[in-house]
């Protein structure tokens, strides 16, 4: 698993990583099983502060994306956030909404919208992540 950061980004280093591990996931870059790299190894890798690797994974682990096995290292669940429905379903508005209304400042169409999330659904295996969620 490639883990890119962009140093120029208004996002946190450590969500950045969060959000790399997810779309991994996501993506089927990675599976459910495979170990994360060791706080030292991806911190080094990334010429990071290993605190912040550690916020990273402890935000995964938090979200139930990841499970840390003591003197083993982190583990992908494979399995998508633990919040109850209702708090899913508020945090999916919440991003749709965010997501929208930068499209409309950046001067994209609804339907320019509606196309985009389409194509990036399609990336997404879904079909593997409803079966893991429940």
């Amino acid at each position: 698993m490639q883990i890119h950061l962009d140093p120029r980004s208004a996002e946190p280093i450590f969500e950045q990583i969060a959000y790399a591990v997810k779309s991994a996931l996501a993506t089927g870059a990675a599976a459910e099983g495979d170990r994360l790299p060791s706080v030292r190894e991806l911190a080094r890798e990334l010429a990071i502060n290993p605190n912040t690797v550690v916020r990273a994974y402890e935000a995964l682990e938090r979200e139930g994306v990841v499970v840390r096995r003591q003197g083993a290292g982190c583990f992908l669940t494979g399995r998508g956030s633990e919040l109850a429905a209702a708090g899913r379903r508020r945090q999916l508005q919440e991003l749709l909404r965010r997501a929208a209304t930068e499209a409309f400042h950046l001067g994209f169409s609804a339907d320019d919208v509606r196309r985009a999330l389409d194509q990036s659904l399609e990336r997404l295996d879904f079909d593997r992540q409803r079966k893991a969620t429940p």
